[in-house]
């Protein structure tokens, strides 16, 4: 025997095992887009032999990532069994940080939430709000009656930017020392959920883009507007986050205050509608849902600094629109939930700054959105891996 010939033959079983995880791995995806389907009709779907269907069905059902999903009567032939993926095979987290409200919500591999929990964040500390997060996503898994090691992976959304090489998180200015090296690790090892972290807005647009009114666009920006200002961008369905992750921090733009040079993020947020409304004559407990709700009654005060609000977020829109030629620019966040009343000042506004007007709309997903994003990007993860783990050695 050749020494090829010899090399040839190690090769071959470690050749075979790679072109059976391809095939499994192509039969599991396409019933996730498919649903319930037969041998037969995966079988035309991918252009695989029935035998070889057959076979990887088989191992994928040993695996526990496949079941039988009820059968298919035809009107002529065999009664067909269905499969379909066993949407049990693993779970995801995801996870929603916000200055006022911490979500939290558990979601198996289909994409359904088994359990959620939105808590007040009182926390006035990294430490405390570290250790929020932690007690709820417990107690979330708990309330699931799933066992925690079948918690694959975890996606937090938070205001700022993560920042990998230091393994913290930079610029979340609205939760005071959320930046503090180490915090990120002591959540992953308290849960023993590998735990990834990413931008609250950049989250927004993925989950608007995977359940909401961005699903098929094409280029599309999602301006998040609530305590701070924010914005997430998917392009052709990924996310656009630049050389550093730094893509869409658009608070950072100058803005040209009346006393002084300001960032945009001052001029365009909740605490500058409450600032506004206060200008025009409104006095009391004030916040940007109350002004707004004052507005909606034609309280003369609130009605102007709704208009304002709209006018500075038709500059931002502008801003979005001439930089990044989007075909869709959705507001959110919580002065975003107030579209109702922004949309007709955004745009006339829009209509004397620039020709570039894209398509503006509400988010779909209201409070949801970072969330939603949060549990749709875990669970790419989460599904690779339990793929990996179920069929390891096979």
């Amino acid at each position: 025997m050749s020494a090829s010939d010899a090399v040839e033959r190690q090769e071959q079983p470690w050749n075979r095992r790679r072109l059976r995880s391809t095939n499994e791995r192509l039969l599991l995806d396409r019933l996730r887009t498919l649903g319930a389907a037969s041998r037969a009709q995966l079988a035309r779907e991918t252009g695989l032999s029935k035998p070889t269907v057959s076979s990887a069905l088989a191992s994928l059902a040993a695996a526990g990532l496949v079941r039988e999903a009820g059968t298919h009567v035809p009107e002529r032939g065999r009664t067909a069994v269905l499969y379909a993926p066993d949407p049990a095979a693993g779970y995801a987290l995801g996870a929603d940080i916000g200055r006022g409200w911490l979500r939290v919500a558990l979601s198996d591999l289909d994409g359904t939430l088994v359990a959620r929990a939105d808590v007040r964040n009182r926390a006035r500390a990294s430490a405390a709000l570290a250790g929020l997060v932690v007690t709820t996503a417990r107690a979330v898994i708990a309330d699931s009656g799933v066992d925690p090691a079948e918690v694959a992976h975890g996606v937090i959304g938070t205001p700022g930017v993560y920042d990998e090489e230091r393994r913290r998180v930079r610029y979340a200015m609205h939760l005071p020392g959320w930046g503090r090296t180490g915090l990120v690790d002591g959540m992953r090892a308290e849960l023993g959920v590998p735990l990834e972290v990413h931008n609250d807005a950049n989250l927004a647009a993925l989950g608007e883009y995977a359940f909401g009114v961005g699903a098929g666009s094409r280029l599309f920006a999602y301006i998040l507007i609530g305590t701070g200002l924010g914005m997430g961008v998917v392009n052709e369905g990924r996310l656009f986050t630049g050389a550093h992750g730094l893509a869409g921090e658009i608070g950072f733009l100058p803005w040209p205050g009346r006393r002084k040079p300001e960032r945009l993020e001052d001029a365009v947020s909740g605490v500058a509608v409450v600032e506004a409304a206060r200008e025009f004559g409104m006095s009391g407990q004030l916040t940007a849902k109350s002004v707004f709700d004052a507005a909606r009654q034609g309280h003369p005060g609130a009605v102007r600094a709704v208009e304002r609000e709209g006018e500075r977020v038709a500059h931002t829109v502008a801003a979005a629109a001439a930089v990044l030629d989007p075909d869709l620019v959705v507001l959110g966040g919580g002065v975003g939930h107030s579209v109702d009343l922004l949309l007709r000042p955004v745009r006339e506004h829009l209509r004397t700054l620039t020709p570039l007007r894209p398509r503006i709309a509400p988010s779909r997903l209201g409070e949801d959105a970072v969330l939603l994003g949060a549990v749709a990007t875990a669970l790419d993860t989460a599904r690779d891996l339990v793929f990996e783990r179920r069929t390891a050695g096979t």
